[in-house]
């Protein structure tokens, strides 16, 4: 190390005092540039139709939603960990970005440690998110906002290529929409991974869902605009989803126990194939309805169909998992079954059928170690590993086509 102190001149000659020959202390590194929060939320409220909107390189906090109500616009980072919108210490507003419009895409950015939401769009047709990473980076908590991505009564939906990590219920949630494509996403350390809740058409596909609560959830629910139906859940890897449930007590999914795969939930026209599922402790496969989850509204109200119906399960590659099944009645009917050291197999069913209706299969199982029926009914007291029921096939649904321009 040299260190030369310049302690005076005479002329042009510098008179130093040499000793150690110090090397010239590196830059400190300038803190993003505050004042393009402020920019960001002007460029938002000033939106026209047609609009792109660059996010530069940096972290970029800010303390208030951030909202937009424009059609056709762009907000685009550099990508989702060089373009960061923090939310670290939100006073005021239930999401990080609220945006009411059709034809938004979000792409390449990130969304940290917003109070509620990380982005929330409602209400609106082609949607985009793409390159998006949302998180809550002080690791699983129940206080963290409910959910990442959050589409809600939209339609003509993509979601792709993106990450969610400690979602507080689900870190890719699709709700009430029609005709959506997830893909090619990471989901871990949420209650919920990736759900689809009361949707019609959507493939969910290519994505890695893992260390959640539960993995793939596609979920129908009592009193909302409509009941789910068609979705294609393939290619799909659902590992290790051991993850404590942190959800807020009272909500869905609060009820799903740890170590869930794929959770099917009173559904109609369910098609599971082509994945990779294992190593979830509870079960690979749920099949449930919704008297399961312990949900306190009306399940029978505005025609409800509360029963799991058309379930096509067949050609994923499955592995472990059922080993240590999270709740004690579970725990309990485990032993019950297959002794301390045995497992579930990998498709457990609460055994809810809809009693008036007896035409044609209502699940179909493919490829599976095994079904248990557990009696859900009957207080879980005559559990059924009979499978004969259950070997069938159903037609494959189509494709889901975003019909856009």
């Amino acid at each position: 190390m040299q260190c030369s102190i310049l302690v005076g001149t005479i002329g042009a000659v510098a008179l130093v005092l040499s000793g150690c020959n110090k090397a010239p202390e590196a830059p400190v590194p300038a803190p993003a540039d505050a004042g393009f929060a402020k920019v960001l939320q002007e460029k938002l409220l000033d939106a026209r139709p047609g609009d792109v909107i660059e996010v530069p390189e940096g972290t970029f906090r800010f303390d208030r939603s951030l909202s937009l109500r424009v059609d056709n616009v762009t907000l685009r980072g550099k990508g989702m960990d060089k373009s960061i919108l923090s939310f670290k210490g939100q006073k005021a507003g239930a999401e990080g970005l609220l945006v009411n419009a059709n034809g938004f895409t979000l792409e390449n950015l990130a969304i940290e440690d917003s109070k509620g939401d990380g982005f929330k769009i409602s209400q609106c047709e082609n949607v985009t998110v793409r390159g998006v990473r949302v998180e809550w980076t002080g690791g699983p908590k129940t206080s963290n906002g409910g959910y990442g991505l959050y589409p809600v009564l939209c339609r003509n939906v993509l979601i792709e290529d993106s990450v969610a990590i400690g979602a507080s219920d689900s870190g890719i949630y699709v709700g009430q929409s029609r005709d959506v494509i997830v893909r090619n996403n990471r989901a871990e350390r949420n209650v919920a991974g990736i759900e689809i809740e009361n949707t019609i058409n959507a493939d969910v596909h290519d994505n890695l869902a893992t260390g959640n609560t539960g993995g793939i959830l596609v979920f129908n629910m009592p009193a909302l605009t409509q009941q789910g139906d068609a979705i294609r859940v393939f290619r799909n890897k659902v590992l290790e989803n051991n993850h404590d449930n942190f959800g807020a007590k009272g909500t869905p999914v609060a009820s799903v126990p740890a170590g869930s795969g794929v959770v099917i939930n009173s559904n109609d026209n369910i098609e599971i194939f082509d994945n990779d599922i294992g190593g979830n402790r509870t079960a690979n496969i749920i099949v449930s309805s919704v008297y399961s989850t312990g949900y306190k509204d009306d399940k029978a109200s505005d025609g409800f169909d509360p029963y799991p119906e058309r379930i096509h399960v067949h050609g994923n590659r499955l592995s472990g998992g059922g080993d240590s099944p999270d709740r004690m009645d579970f725990k309990a009917l485990k032993v019950a079954m297959y002794g301390l050291s045995g497992s579930f197999p990998d498709v457990l069913f609460d055994g809810y059928v809809n009693p008036r209706r007896a035409e044609g299969p209502q699940i179909c199982l493919r490829d599976v170690s095994g079904v248990l029926n557990a009696d859900g009914p009957g207080g879980y007291k005559n559990p059924s590993k009979d499978a004969t029921r259950y070997d069938c096939t159903l037609p494959s649904l189509p494709a889901v086509d975003l019909k856009r321009g």
